[in-house]
């Protein structure tokens, strides 16, 4: 049967709790998740120093983008001055924040409309790990803290 609704491009978000059960382990998630890098960004993330990380888009919309973040954090969000700029529909303009507080990197949803999400699952506040992804909109990045 044919649908009578044109055909549109949906900006919602289906998350699955599948992946979740695999990757609970931040072991297997950070060796899962290093296996997707290039080898130029493995390069560059032995160059990070320790008080830095970065965020890696592999997958969606600016696929291998990379951002630098220091400690005096970084916004992310699709205005234009945003330190993390991410052009899309599904993020809002101030979406989430990244912090650096009390020696470690944290990730704080800005009240975006889509949701700000860590390993497949959404939050508001959490810290960061090396190897986490995180999902804003159409894009999923990999954190990375440096050494």
């Amino acid at each position: 049967m044919a649908s009578s609704q044109p055909d549109r491009d949906l900006t919602t978000t289906l998350h699955l709790g599948v992946r979740q059960v695999v990757e609970n382990s931040p072991e297997l998630r950070l060796t899962k998740n290093l296996e997707l890098l290039t080898l130029q960004d493995r390069k560059v993330l032995a160059e990070l120093s320790p008080k830095s990380s970065m965020l890696i888009v592999h997958r969606g919309p600016s696929k291998g983008a990379r951002f630098l973040i220091g400690v005096e954090g970084a916004f992310v969000g699709r205005s234009v001055e945003s330190d993390v700029f991410l052009d899309d529909v599904t993020v809002s303009r101030q979406h989430a924040q990244v912090l650096f507080t009390e020696g470690k990197y944290f990730l704080r949803d800005c009240g975006s409309l889509n949701g700000t999400y860590l390993n497949n699952m959404s939050i508001t506040n959490s810290a960061l790990s090396t190897g986490d992804e995180i999902q804003i909109g159409k894009f999923h990045m990999l954190y990375f803290g440096g050494k």
